[in-house]
């Protein structure tokens, strides 16, 4: 669970899920997806052309009675997995090896039972991802020759 800063122009979508709720037809959404993938900004891995996972659910949005937000008759919210994650953890990677080098609050851990070389099996395991990620990113199909 985690929300961070990136830029998303930067990487390549894997996949999108875009849930709408109240007066949407599937028109709209099949509209929408059009625009969105002729974007040139928008850019898909080679192996994930589609990418879209969409839902409606025809029930306008309830408002919290006292809450400040307004009321509307739909709204729409997109959950993506891109590559431009990879900022993000080279981020991480780079602060866990400044605090790690200090050793600073591995004692804590340590005296609560946990060993020095799990954090160095947690970093190799951020930058194994990082590294899938980068990876992910490049050109993935590659055309073989029988």
């Amino acid at each position: 669970n985690m929300l961070c800063k990136c830029e998303p122009r930067k990487g390549k979508y894997m996949a999108v899920c875009m849930m709408y709720r109240g007066e949407v037809t599937s028109k709209d959404v099949s509209e929408v997806v059009t625009a969105v993938k002729n974007k040139p900004s928008v850019q898909f891995v080679d192996w994930s052309p589609a990418g879209f996972k969409c839902g409606i659910n025809q029930q306008k949005p309830t408002v919290v009675p006292g809450c400040e937000m307004a009321q509307s008759s739909r709204t729409v919210t997109m959950l993506a997995n891109t590559t431009a994650i990879e900022d993000v953890f080279k981020r991480i990677n780079h602060k866990f090896d400044l605090m790690f080098n200090k050793r600073a609050f591995v004692h804590w851990y340590v005296g609560e039972g946990m060993e020095e070389g799990e954090f160095i099996e947690a970093r190799d395991d951020l930058t194994a991802l990082e590294d899938d990620y980068i990876e992910m990113a490049k050109d993935t199909i590659e055309i073989t020759e029988d």
